[in-house]
């Protein structure tokens, strides 16, 4: 018979690390949603809760569903993320900032587009 090896990386959670991070987002998503529906509290404490229930839940995705560690096995999904973070920033920045050089440098007396019809 052929040896049955596993195949399961070191680096993954097992079946508790699983159980244990679907507790945590149901969890956090019942706080989340108690905070808006409740209206136990004020709009601007509501608000400040809702994102760090929000970092929060990022957190337990990141750790336990996409395995993001410092350990040597998470080490490559985590410098991943980190430059997919990066891109993302330089992409998004980078389009804020010509947009916004090009609204400050528009002439401030160019017609607009129903001015133009009208002419």
């Amino acid at each position: 018979m052929a040896d049955h090896t596993s195949t399961h990386d070191a680096g993954h959670g097992g079946m508790g690390s699983y159980v244990v991070g679907f507790a945590l987002s149901i969890a956090l998503t019942a706080a989340s949603f108690w905070l808006v529906m409740g209206g136990a509290v004020a709009r601007g404490t509501a608000l400040a809760g809702l994102l760090a229930l929000c970092v929060a839940q990022l957190l337990v995705q990141l750790i336990f569903f996409l395995h993001m560690g410092l350990s040597r096995e998470q080490r490559d999904n985590l410098s991943a993320f980190l430059f997919t973070l990066l891109i993302i920033a330089i992409i998004v920045g980078g389009s804020a900032w010509v947009l916004h050089n090009m609204n400050a440098h528009m002439m401030p007396d160019m017609p607009t587009m129903q001015q133009m019809r009208e002419m």
